[in-house]
């Protein structure tokens, strides 16, 4: 985030044209930053990264942690819901575009768009308590 911020500063004051147009440099070197700084440190210790897993149930490249933590807890399964998880990553993408776009209808004094934005953000919210929060594990 460091790198961001000051490759956003030298880039502001290096070039003259919008913002808007540099922004890709700013996100490459930001994004190098990124890779280099996961290189450069040492790896997660496994037993947090079991830990995580155990909690969250991430899918994507947890493989050999799953396996880790399938062989200590046999009983324990991995995240199957993908698409539904994806499906509210959707609409909970949708909701915060929403939320960020609300503040700025009241500042202009647009009453429809606001309205909309707040039906928006009404029905996001009640899909995902349906889709998401009503199946979180007690635990």
């Amino acid at each position: 985030m460091l790198v961001g911020i000051v490759s956003a500063l030298i880039c502001s004051k290096i070039f003259t044209f919008l913002d808007l147009y540099y922004f890709p440099i700013i996100l490459v070197v930001s994004a190098v930053a990124a890779i280099a700084g996961t290189y450069l440190k040492p790896p997660t210790d496994e037993d947090t990264l079991k830990a995580f897993y155990r909690n969250v149930r991430p899918w994507g490249f947890w493989k050999p942690i799953h396996d880790k933590v399938v062989a200590e807890d046999p009983t324990f399964e991995g995240n199957k819901d993908f698409w539904r998880d994806m499906f509210n990553v959707v609409v909970g993408t949708i909701a915060q575009t929403a939320l960020v776009v609300f503040p700025i209808y009241i500042v202009l004094k647009k009453a429809l768009p606001l309205g909309i934005a707040l039906a928006i953000i009404v029905v996001c919210f009640l899909i995902m308590k349906r889709t998401w929060w009503d199946r979180l594990p007690d635990k």
